[in-house]
This record gives C-alpha cells, structure tokens and sequence, in this order.
C-alpha cells in the first residue's frame, strides 16, 4: 500500500512538473496575458479541468514554487545553527545565492525575458506583491514563534520588516540591472557590495535577534512508544 501510495505521489508531481513546464514555455513565448489555460491544456495533452486540479488560478502555473519562495526566509531561519541570529541565517543564505546564482535569483541568462512577462502582466505583478506580502509575515509569524514572543510584541514583525527590505532591495537590484542589460557577472558584484553595506546599517539589536545559544542543538523526538 505504501509503494502504491508512493508511486501516485511520483506521478502526480510528474504531471504538475508537465503542465508547468509546457505553461511556462508558452507564456515565455506569447506573454502571460496572450495564453489561456485551455490553450495550455490542449498543449500538455491533459483536460482543463486536470490543469486546475493542480493550479487553481493561472498565475499558479507561472508562480509555480511559489509556496517554497514564500517559505524560504522562514525555513533559513528555522534550521539556523548554534550561535546563529535570524539576521545571520537570512543575510548568510541570501550571500549563498548570490554566490551560486540557482536560478531563482535570476542571475542567470535568459532571465530578462522571464522579467518582460512579469511587467507585461498586471495579474502576474499583483501576484508577486502579494508572494513579498506573504513571505514578510510568515518570517514575522516564525520570529514570533522562535523566541516565544508576546502576541501584542511588534518586535518579531519589525525586524522581520528591516530583513525583508535587504532581500527585496536586492531582487529589485536584479530585476534593473538584467532590465538594463547588465551581465550575471556584473550584477553578482552590486549584490554583493550592497549586502555587505545592508548588513552594516542593520541596528545591533536586529543583527542579534532570534540568536541562539553556542551550545545549541536540535531536539530530537524519541521513537520509543
């Protein structure tokens, strides 16, 4: 039962990656505007009802990581080590992106016209409003969480505030310069330049907030029963 369970679970994420994929192909093609999901679902070979099984509003089809983009700052922060800040986690994993440049940050080519179909749709410029939104108050909720703060605290979300505005200046830094013409090399140079100045102006009390201990280590839940 668990195999079989196992291999729905595969085929299902096969047939998201699918419909994604030939989605993403053809609104780099046309624009997000120009596609309509019948059109995607007669391209990928499925019903339109199968596409909105999986994606219950186009712009899912575009933002189709869209839950792990939203979660990441949280994530970092959750999984920091000993002696880690949620300021150390944030701006350590955005200087590792910066220097791998995985293809969300967008330092890679081809990204201008990933760009052009964002700012050609207003639906599609909403959407990553809201995603900025999203992922600001889920790192305020788990700042919150991670160091037991009151609920009428305002300390959690206005830190998580200053951290967000250092990763939302640098996406900007992207999306203008790739605008521009810059290359990834280029760009990766500004990124790094302007981390190091964010990190600098960030008040001590941010840079240590949500520290833990040196001598931290994760709990571990018995398997006994």
């Amino acid at each position: 039962m668990t195999s079989m369970t196992g291999l729905r679970e595969r085929k299902k994420q096969q047939t998201r990656r699918h419909i994604s994929d030939v989605a993403t192909g053809m609104f780099l093609e046309r624009g997000f505007d120009a596609v309509t999901v019948a059109e995607v679902a007669e391209a990928a070979e499925v019903s339109v009802n199968t596409v909105y099984n999986y994606f219950p509003a186009k712009e899912d089809l575009f933002f189709d990581r869209e839950e792990e983009i939203v979660d990441r700052p949280s994530a970092r922060v959750r999984e920091r080590g000993p002696g880690a800040s949620a300021s150390d986690a944030i701006l350590g994993g955005l200087r590792s992106d910066i220097e791998e440049r995985p293809v969300n940050v967008g330092l890679v080519e081809g990204f201008e016209r990933f760009l052009a179909v964002v700012h050609g749709s207003p639906s599609l410029m909403a959407r990553m409003m809201t995603m900025m939104y999203k992922t600001s108050q889920r790192l305020a909720a788990t700042l919150a969480e991670e160091t037991g703060a009151d609920p009428d605290d305002p300390l959690p979300e206005l830190v998580a505030a200053q951290l967000m505005s250092v990763h939302a200046n640098l996406h900007q830094t992207v999306r203008r310069r790739r605008a521009e013409g810059r290359s990834p090399t280029e760009v990766t140079a500004e990124l790094l330049h302007r981390l190091e100045i964010s990190e600098r102006l960030l008040g001590q009390e941010v840079r240590d907030f949500a520290r833990r201990p040196a001598d931290w280590c994760p709990v571990v839940e018995s398997s006994a029963g």
